[in-house]
């Protein structure tokens, strides 16, 4: 399509005399044949507006190369025509930077000359563009959360958005040699991974590339330098490889395209800092890639290669029929050439090369502007990622969720039907059994890998066939968040830890309210108690009730209610005359360091043992009650409420029994009680209350014990855990986190 169809009074109007006019539209005409040679009908006046518009947004602005700015946003729109995608994108490409550069030009604008989706797609990138990751791990974390939002409206956003990132570090040279290790180390750091996440090698490369060239400039030289010194033997020895495969293949009738891989400087730096190696011993410096017409024919030219050179032992990847994570696929194997040298082949059709350069915008219609149904399979983990938004608070925690997903290999485990689970290296049982099914994960209490029994934070291996054994009346323990590995179950199950403890609190709350009134011999009626409730600024009973459990009404504030004046018809005006009767305060015979003669008693929630960090609470109607320092109630109520926070320490006798709760999961089998016990009855514990059931094959225990402190506790633990077929053996605090 030759611009030259578009009128010259047009062209004239519209551009003028531009000394820059030229190389402009050369590029403008290299966009247009890009796109032409993907699709039938380019829309040549929607371009054309486009870039009249981002001409006169720009007009006068010039980049720190002294060329004009267009030129950026020309070159990113080339870029994204080369990528494939839909002339929708090209002009956003055009448009990325009109709004941020120029206060006179609005979304609303942008709307009414280009419609919606293009202002959308320009309105994402805005968004992205004023957001830094070279700040505090929380700003870091609350600016990731933005973009993932920009980016869940439409993926293109993060298209146009890499492309940007791209052609300025490609022209960062211009930049203060500060600023230059800025957007190095963001990009090195965000968008690398991302990019890699989302299958984009070729984008992936270069970053990592043009930041080592910035960020390490003398290691980047010396790989330069011995990449080119080594170039021609290196060439030498792949058309050697190469030329026996060729042959054969073209024997066989099989139409191939082989060619040596691109060398990539910041892979090599990396894999000789890791490996402690010389660069001659990087074995990929020699590798060839083979394209192929289908499926068949890449396990074909597999055998091939294998018939030819030595295949090396464990060193066949078949990413065809398990992919990878970002979509990626190929063979890999590595073999042995004459001369010892040790290559790398990766055989696939030319589909999946497409795939593997361009990853997620390999799958975006560029004739319809609509991504084809594989993205669902292929951006579950950015799925998982929103979803574990709504769960977490953007800290640092959240970042370090993050970076787990843009980093991560991949394993691929069976069900016990066959069904094949691909997770992240490093996952666990617990982390199976979320991706079965979120009940599956929520009552899962052991599990199996081959047959055998395992521990819970157990990692997984590939090739293993995992099945979970569950059990409904089973509640995960809070200890899973710290191997949990993937997105989905830290998600799912700080979402349960969050609905269970807003429980806890409604059912704390009500036992709070309902000793206190017994106590100043008091009763309620459902009516009564609903009427209270509304005037305290709750519409539901379970709502008042959850405030007092955490601590965010004071009992004694909401008491006070009770003595407001009123008319003896009111609930108010008849149960005053009542309160004279409120008794005193009793107090116990435990003692806690600088108290004395003051009730104390210690919470249930996270039953503290002498040996843990402890925080007392005034409570009105139970004096102190103690809590260890990590549990979750007494953060919040340190939170909620200060003033209330008493430094309380431990001054008890070595005398003093105090209870624990424990767990014990072990295999069933015949005398397993018998063995507990008399570990037990050795260690003169004595069990207070115990219960023991079965689940599966499994024998599940749940224990109350008298120990002196956490020390005595911990010994416990230790000698059950000796006790051969035990698989776990944990202390029982709900909220200890």
């Amino acid at each position: 399509m030759p611009l030259c169809s578009l009128t010259q009074e047009l062209f004239q109007n519209d551009i003028g005399d531009d000394e820059h006019r030229d190389t402009m539209l050369q590029l403008l005409q290299q966009i247009c044949d890009t796109l032409l040679e993907q699709c039938e009908q380019v829309d040549e006046e929607l371009i054309w507006r486009g870039f009249v518009f981002a001409y006169r947004a720009h007009l006068g602005q010039f980049r720190r190369s002294g060329e004009p700015y267009l030129m950026h946003p020309l070159q990113v729109a080339l870029i994204l025509a080369q990528m494939r995608m839909d002339q929708n994108t090209l002009v956003a490409g055009l448009l990325h930077d009109v709004v941020e550069d120029n206060p006179d030009i609005s979304i609303s604008k942008v709307e009414r000359e280009f419609g919606p989706e293009i202002a959308a797609l320009v309105d994402g990138v805005t968004k992205i563009s004023d957001l830094k990751f070279t700040s505090t791990e929380n700003e870091q974390a609350l600016n990731f959360r933005k973009m993932l939002l920009s980016m869940s409206s439409d993926l293109r956003v993060i298209f146009i958005k890499f492309v940007d990132r791209l052609h300025n570090m490609r022209t960062i040279s211009y930049i203060p040699q500060g600023k230059q290790q800025r957007i190095a180390e963001e990009t090195l750091e965000v968008y690398a991974p991302l990019a890699h996440r989302f299958g984009m090698a070729r984008i992936k490369r270069e970053l990592e590339d043009l930041c080592f060239q910035v960020l390490q400039p003398q290691e980047y030289a010396a790989v330069e330098q011995q990449v080119d010194l080594s170039h021609e033997e290196r060439e030498s020895v792949i058309q050697e490889i190469i030329e026996p495969i060729k042959s054969k293949l073209e024997m066989d009738g099989v139409a191939a395209r082989i060619k040596g891989r691109a060398k990539h400087f910041y892979s090599i730096h990396n894999k000789m800092w890791k490996q402690q190696k010389q660069f001659d011993e990087i074995y990929d410096l020699f590798a060839i890639r083979i394209i192929v017409e289908n499926n068949d024919e890449c396990y074909y030219v597999l055998g091939t290669i294998h018939a030819i050179y030595t295949p090396v032992p464990d060193q066949f990847f078949d990413y065809i029929a398990t992919p990878k994570s970002n979509n990626y696929q190929s063979l890999h194997t590595k073999a042995v050439a004459p001369g010892g040298h040790l290559f790398e082949v990766q055989i696939r059709t030319q589909e999946m090369d497409r795939v593997a350069e361009h990853g997620i915008a390999a799958h975006w219609n560029y004739k319809e502007g609509s991504p084809d149904s594989e993205l669902d399979s292929f951006f579950r983990w950015f799925k998982e990622m929103l979803e574990e938004q709504n769960a977490t608070p953007a800290d640092a925690g959240f970042m370090e969720s993050l970076k787990s997903n843009l980093f991560h290999d991949d394993i691929f485990v069976f069900t016990p039907g066959g069904k094949l689970i691909q997770l992240p290296a490093g996952s666990t049982p617990v982390d199976f059994a979320f991706r079965i099914h979120s009940e599956v994960g929520l009552h899962c209490i052991g599990a199996k890998t081959d047959g055998r029994i395992i521990a819970l934070d157990k990692e997984l291996k590939s090739g293993q066939t995992v099945e979970i054994i569950t059990s409904q009346s089973h509640q995960p323990s809070l200890d899973w968040l710290k191997f949990v590995h993937t997105s989905r179950a830290r998600s799912r199950l700080r979402r349960w830890f969050k609905d269970e403890h807003h429980q806890s609190a409604v059912e704390l709350g009500r036992e709070m309210l309902q000793r206190e009134l017994t106590r100043r011999k008091l009763h309620l009626n459902p009516v009564e108690l609903h009427d209270l409730a509304k005037q305290a600024g709750f519409h539901k009973d379970d709502l008042l009730h959850a405030a007092l459990g955490r601590g965010e009404l004071q009992l004694r504030e909401f008491l006070r209610l009770l003595k407001t004046p009123e008319s003896s018809t009111t609930i108010m005006g008849r149960l005053r005359s009542r309160l004279s009767r409120t008794d005193k305060q009793k107090s116990t015979a435990i003692r806690v360091q600088g108290l004395h003669n003051i009730m104390v008693n210690f919470a249930r929630c996270c039953q503290p043992l002498p040996g843990d960090a402890i925080n007392g609470f005034i409570t009105t109607g139970k004096g102190i009650t103690i809590h260890r320092s990590n549990c979750r109630n007494a953060q919040q109520m340190t939170h909620a409420n200060p003033d209330k926070l008493v430094e309380v320490m431990w001054d008890v006798a070595d005398s003093n029994y105090f209870l624990a709760r424990i767990i014990v999961v072990g295999e069933d089998r015949r005398n397993m009680l018998h063995d507990l016990s008399d570990v037990l009855a050795r260690m003169e514990i004595n069990i207070r209350q115990f219960n023991m059931r079965k689940q599966d094959n499994l024998a599940i225990g749940k224990f109350v014990l008298e120990v002196h402190d956490r020390d005595h506790l911990e010994r416990v633990i230790r000698h059950l855990k000796g006790i051969k077929g035990i698989v776990r053996v944990e202390r029982r605090d709900e909220t200890v986190v």
